[in-house]
């Protein structure tokens, strides 16, 4: 029997990770959350500007992912920077930990999501843009816009 697909809630997209990387591949990941940090996502209290990804002894962490406090928590709150680990298979982490050594690529968070009451991380592999890569992209994304624009009103 077939899984019903049911739409995800976006929780945050990392737009800059776009503009600073080149993302090559990207891949769904699970997040170890205590449970007061739960809360405290799906309320949109988080920060990931300077989060990567970090494979230590075969596995998986997030690191600069701050999660503030969750205002209704009692005295075991989490603490709000500490590393978390992504849950994925083994295999991917062997693959990752091969590319990543082999071309000096970053692991980068893309998205949060909500799936099925669970969140989840979009995980992008990525290569670092030039400056001039970042020019360029600029001037064809004015470029097409312009002539979107010429094409609309004629």
């Amino acid at each position: 029997m077939a899984k019903s697909k049911e739409p995800q809630k976006s929780l945050s997209i990392n737009r800059k990770a776009h503009f600073n990387y080149s993302v090559l591949e990207s891949m769904e990941c699970g997040i170890q959350l205590q449970g007061t940090e739960v809360k405290s996502m799906k309320i949109n209290k988080f920060s990931y500007a300077d989060a990567y990804g970090k494979i230590e002894n075969d596995e998986l962490w997030l690191m600069g992912l701050h999660i503030t406090h969750y205002d209704f928590g009692n005295i075991h709150n989490h603490d709000p920077d500490r590393k978390r680990r992504l849950l994925v298979h083994k295999q991917e982490i062997k693959r990752l930990k091969r590319k990543i050594q082999e071309k000096g690529l970053t692991l980068v968070p893309l998205k949060f999501y909500l799936k099925g009451g669970l969140i989840k991380l979009e995980l992008g592999l990525c290569k670092g843009k030039k400056t001039f890569d970042k020019r360029d992209e600029i001037k064809q994304r004015d470029m097409q816009r312009d002539s979107e624009r010429d094409f609309k009103f004629n």
